[in-house]
């Protein structure tokens, strides 16, 4: 699959993502996790889509696994 996280018809509830955290913003580091909900309401975001993860974790979709 191996898609970015910009558009949000690509994500939905129960799919693997690995996400930027707010705090990892400058390191780059990704989390992955699995999409709880999607909180950006606009069709596409040019930093990508911002998600809650199941854990809680909240972050921009840097990449979508599957």
């Amino acid at each position: 699959m191996n898609l970015n996280g910009m558009n949000r018809h690509d994500l939905k509830p129960g799919i693997k993502v690995l996400i930027v955290l707010k705090k990892d913003q400058r390191s780059g580091r990704l989390t992955e996790g699995v999409v709880k909900n999607i909180l950006t309401k606009s069709s596409s975001h040019p930093h990508g889509i911002k998600v809650r993860l199941v854990s809680g974790e909240i972050g921009r979709v840097k990449e979508i696994l599957g």
